[in-house]
């Protein structure tokens, strides 16, 4: 059957094709679809993990026992997983052990470029590197098959032009899963120095044969003196850069990106232009195999950002001396205005960040964040500091240390279970005053609603458990909230950590659930004779149903309206009126 597929979709239908019967991940863009489209199929076992680590542990133990298993990631999750992911190359596995990881280049969400390939390298994993769905999903199907065959992990690598792409996919119905049944052999899989040792001689040997079994990955296609190495989705840039600069040439296509195997060096001849979405990998295997290339580390295409069909036309035109006059795009008649990233209205972290600049005026904090909907806080001014999940409370930890000032930590319920829970016991082992600021809306809302572990696990219990003073407050009622935070302030001003859990579940959660109950939702509206035009509402609380009119007088839009209320809350001459009892409490429960 033919069907219009994300290339993350594609991987999960490719999977289920082969029998998978484990699926883990913890949700990141550009690759959440994979296991959000396993999740619908009930006769296995598919979960959201608390962080990459844990999902690819589950993943691996599970194809140790024989389980046909797969793992899902985006980029950065492969580096908390690192540490399991070396030793499964070392033990090996049983049945097989997929691991998809999307990269995104350019960083349409995320913190950083990364090339996971390089993790094939320095893990001995091999890396399928598909250049569309089509392709995403017969290499997920075939690679459980060859992971169990050559009993060794094997990583599919999808960048976001291929993961968030759709396209016609031939898919097969879903296979039975493939179970399996532990049996123990410690000196394989108990890595203790003597064992280790020996697995990694071992090692070094099966690597030998992964790169006989990657010489089946290479496909030639195109006659000409011109050779042109391509992996993935460089591979359909190529085609397309070929036929502007109407050029011959012969295009060798890298199914499987590591190890690049010796037969492909044959295939080439003395020297080949290299195009790779990423950092140059297979252009350094490359010339570790003797073959002169010129690609990316000679400057012929950008070291950073994405490929696409221009930069990749004219970087085959300056590597061959060809004259290339890229076509100029029309402009339009008049630029779009710009629309800079905004917290929802009546997003609960608006409340949230609102609460903390009353509560803590006149300290002048820094503001120590973390990724998630709340780094939008940056456009409030109250981020100073984001680099990776669990940086909130971990360099908030140290710029408190050295610099004696009063830090705000600020993190959502998903990071911090996710990363924050070993910080958590530093902090009270170092007794750092710190306020730390967990922001529960009971989802991991930037990559689409997955349920947070704070919906079974109260963040407050566990810090409450630690003996760290904790405050509970409900960002939508601000006054009631603000108090509550001062009290948790004067306890960092006194020389102890204290902890604020904000808690109210994600608006769009609760909007979609009242959409489908047919509950009305109600809107808030401004008396103009009341309004000040004092700004409160849309310069402070920046709520982004809220703009100021040529007067200065706020205007709700009643389509944007969530009816959250907290502009009439923050309104000092009750200009804003709505009635938002009963909806709140709907909300609440969402």
């Amino acid at each position: 059957m033919k069907s219009l597929l994300l290339g993350n979709e594609a991987i999960a239908y490719g999977v289920l094709a082969a029998g998978v019967a484990v699926a883990a991940s913890y949700p990141g863009t550009p690759a959440t679809e994979i296991l959000e489209t396993l999740e619908r199929f009930k006769d296995r076992f598919v979960t959201w993990a608390t962080n990459e680590k844990t999902a690819f542990e589950l993943a691996y133990g599970a194809a140790v026992a024989g389980a046909r298993s797969l793992v899902s990631m985006k980029h950065v999750g492969l580096n908390v997983a690192a540490d399991p992911l070396h030793s499964s190359a070392y033990t090996g596995v049983e049945g097989g052990l997929l691991i998809a990881v999307a990269d995104d280049p350019w960083m349409h969400s995320s913190q950083n470029e990364q090339d996971s390939r390089w993790y094939g390298l320095q893990s001995y994993i091999p890396v399928l590197e598909p250049s569309d769905p089509a392709e995403a999903y017969t290499m997920a199907k075939e690679g459980l098959s060859l992971s169990e065959r050559l009993r060794h992990p094997v990583l599919l690598r999808s960048v976001t032009r291929v993961s968030h792409v759709r396209a016609p996919v031939e898919v097969e119905p879903p296979a039975p899963p493939r179970w399996g049944s532990f049996r123990r052999d410690p000196e394989r899989l108990c890595l203790v120095p003597a064992n280790a040792r020996r697995r990694r001689a071992e090692l070094v040997e099966k690597w030998r044969r992964v790169e006989e079994t990657a010489a089946g990955y290479v496909w030639t296609e195109g006659e000409g003196d011109v050779v042109v190495v391509a992996a993935g989705v460089a591979y359909t840039y190529v085609k397309e850069a070929l036929r502007r600069l109407r050029t011959e040439a012969k295009v060798v296509k890298l199914g499987m990106s590591v190890p690049v195997p010796p037969k492909v060096a044959d295939l080439v001849g003395q020297s080949a232009v290299v195009v790779e979405e990423g950092d140059p990998v297979v252009e350094m295997q490359l010339r570790a195999l003797g073959v002169r290339t010129a690609g990316k580390l000679d400057g012929f295409f950008p070291r950073y950002g994405e490929l696409d069909v221009g930069r990749v036309a004219a970087g085959l035109a300056k590597a061959l001396g060809i004259a290339y006059k890229p076509p100029t795009p029309p402009r339009p008649p008049m630029e779009p205005p710009p629309r800079p990233p905004a917290l929802c209205p009546g997003c609960p972290h608006m409340g949230t960040f609102y609460v903390l600049k009353i509560a803590t005026a006149g300290l002048n904090p820094v503001w120590s964040g973390d990724i998630g909907c709340y780094s939008l806080g940056v456009n409030m001014e109250q981020q100073d500091v984001i680099t990776h999940m669990g940086s909130s409370l971990g360099l908030g930890l140290g710029i408190a240390v050295a610099s004696r000032r009063f830090v705000v930590a600020t993190v959502g319920d998903s990071t911090f279970f996710h990363s924050s829970l070993p910080q958590l016991v530093n902090l009270i082992s170092s007794s750092v005053p710190i306020l730390v600021v967990v922001m529960d809306n009971s989802y991991t809302a930037m990559t689409g609603g997955q349920p947070s572990p704070s919906r079974v696990t109260p963040v407050e219990k566990l810090t409450e458990a630690l003996g760290i003073p904790t405050f509970v407050i409900d960002p939508a009622r601000i006054k009631e909230s603000v108090e509550a935070v001062k009290r948790a302030v004067e306890v960092v001003k006194q020389g102890r950590p204290a902890v604020v859990v904000s808690k109210r579940p994600c608006t769009l959660v609760a909007l979609r659930r009242a959409r489908a109950a047919g509950v009305e939702v109600p809107k808030y509206w401004v008396d103009v004779d009341k309004c000040v035009g004092c700004s409160l509402c849309y310069g402070l609380l920046r709520c982004s149903a809220i703009a100021p009119r040529g007067d200065r007088k706020a205007y709700i839009d009643p389509a944007l309206c969530t009816g959250c209320g907290m502009c009439a809350e923050v309104c000092p001459t009750g200009a804003i009126k709505g009635e938002r009892e009963r909806w709140l409490e709907i909300w609440r429960q969402a």
